[in-house]
């Protein structure tokens, strides 16, 4: 590395997608209402040398007892409701790389597929973009799941223990603190260090079914007997050995790469390269009629592992100024190792867009542009964290809005203004203790956190029926809100769930929902 580079940045962060069923859901996916029923056992088959053995099978056929490698006519004789179709083991790997390039668009810009059953993501310094790991997690589990793919998600400092962890742990999704690896495999079997079947089966013959028995044991005996693959397994998943992670990369991406005769490491360095990457892409962007959304720098080190950073804009852009600003800012997060021997940006979201006009129509200047400072914030705080508030049509107060990207297009619907609205909506209505003259009227005292305060003067009470068509639950509901004062001068939203008469309506308790500035 040269003088004076970069501090270590923090330990990297492996994801590990285990896709148990990815064959048959590949198959339900693709077939739509044509597809078996969820319940009904299905196979994948296809030959292994001159048999025709099953090679996939889903959650159902998997409960019934039926397993790969099964003979075809076996599994036909034992399970008469056998759903069997053909097997497509390079659709399979295809769609694997495929579902990498997806997630490479919207998670992190190092993805790899893991056939025959996976996916890993570095997401080193990319979760902030997405409310941190787990958030990042239950994100990604959840847009899989909703597209009918089961899977296991993992984080943790290595793919050998995120792999592991998502193969043979039993939780659907775990955050594995950084430096807890050695702790969370110790109790796995060592099969989930990726040996081959002969290695696992002689080890078991010694006794040795565990990973933290594998581990304490001496290196020299196990190297002499099994040869050096499963030091090199442990040491992957303990962090002490680098593993490479090869990105998918998109049909015809726009891209600038540079190679060094030297290895790199000091940050001005790295900036000065930086600046140098960045006016041809921009230029390759200006020719092809478009601007970037998201753009990825790979920094290959010299230990063959990769370091990354991704960038995202508001809109499509090519300044290069403010692309340079914005990688730059990143600097700091990139561990250079022994050296960075070479350097690949790539826009990996573009769009077409049009030229900027200075003017409007009238002559008159256009309002200011945003969209630097917003990429700016949005780069350091996360994309999630910087947003807008626009209306929703519904008359439920805690409905009637939504968060939308800063720079979202306006829509035609807007505010209600038929009835004042607080300024301040509590996250979620808190009950109070108060007393009403009479049902329709509003509280003559309320006791908020602690606070008893006397009413002073009052307005209302506006109405408002739950949304029938969300549920039966809402077909009778009611909220009677009032505008009340007190006697210090603050002003509060209150409401009484229900009408004040008929239980059905509400449980008839009063609620604090927003305070007046």
């Amino acid at each position: 590395m040269e003088k004076g580079g970069l501090p270590k940045a923090p330990v990297s962060r492996i994801v590990s997608l285990y896709l148990p069923f990815w064959p048959t859901d590949r198959v339900r996916k693709r077939l739509g209402d044509g597809a078996p029923a969820p319940d009904a056992a299905l196979a994948l088959v296809g030959r292994e040398g001159r048999s025709r053995v099953v090679l996939s099978v889903d959650l159902a056929a998997r409960k019934a007892g039926l397993r790969p490698g099964t003979p075809v006519a076996k599994a036909q004789a034992f399970h008469p409701d056998l759903t069997i179709m053909e097997a497509d083991p390079q659709g399979d790997r295809e769609g694997l790389e495929k579902l990498a390039l997806w997630l490479q668009r919207r998670i992190a810009p190092i993805v790899a597929a893991d056939p025959p059953d996976g996916i890993v993501l570095d997401t080193s310094g990319a979760d902030h973009l997405h409310g941190g790991e787990p958030a990042m997690l239950a994100a990604m589990v959840q847009r899989l799941r909703d597209t009918g793919i089961t899977v296991k998600a993992v984080v943790a400092d290595t793919l050998g223990a995120a792999h592991a962890l998502a193969r043979y742990g039993r939780a659907r999704m775990l955050v594995v603190p950084p430096g807890g690896v050695v702790a969370a495999i110790a109790d796995l079997p060592v099969a989930a260090l990726r040996l081959p079947e002969g290695i696992v089966d002689g080890l078991h013959a010694l006794g040795v079914s565990r990973i933290g028995a594998l581990a304490a044991m001496p290196r020299a005996p196990l190297a002499l007997r099994f040869g050096p693959e499963v030091a090199c397994r442990l040491d992957q998943a303990f962090g002490r050995v680098a593993e490479a992670i090869v990105p998918v990369r998109p049909v015809e991406p726009v891209e600038v790469c540079r190679n060094f005769a030297e290895p790199i490491g000091a940050a001005e360095t790295i900036a000065r390269m930086i600046g140098t990457l960045v006016p041809p892409l921009c230029q390759m962007l200006e020719e092809r009629g478009q601007g970037g959304r998201c753009f990825d720098l790979l920094l290959h080190r010299v230990d063959d592992r990769a370091e990354a950073i991704r960038v995202a804009t508001a809109q499509p852009v090519r300044d290069a100024r403010r692309l340079i600003r914005l990688l730059c800012e990143k600097i700091e997060t990139i561990d250079p190792g022994f050296g960075i021997e070479r350097m690949v940006l790539t826009a990996s979201q573009a769009e077409r867009v049009g030229a900027r006009q200075a003017l409007s129509l009238l002559g008159e200047a256009e309002e200011p542009d945003l969209s630097g400072l917003i990429d700016i914030l949005s780069n350091r705080v996360g994309m999630r964290a910087l947003y807008r508030v626009a209306p929703v049509e519904s008359d439920i107060p805690e409905r009637s809005f939504c968060r939308v990207p800063a720079l979202a297009p306006d829509d035609a619907r807007d505010w209600p203004d038929h009835w004042p609205r607080p300024t301040r909506l509590l996250p979620r209505p808190e009950p109070v203790q108060a007393m009403a003259e009479l049902p329709d009227q509003p509280p003559v005292f309320f006791i908020w956190r602690g606070v008893r305060r006397k009413v002073k003067c009052a307005d209302g009470p506006e109405r408002v029926f739950g949304e029938w068509w969300k549920g039966d639950a809402e077909l009778t509901t009611a909220r009677d809100y009032f505008r009340v004062e007190d006697t210090s001068g603050e002003r509060f939203w209150i409401y009484r769930a229900g009408d004040g008469e008929h239980g059905e309506t509400g449980s008839q308790g009063w609620f604090l929902h927003g305070i007046f500035g």
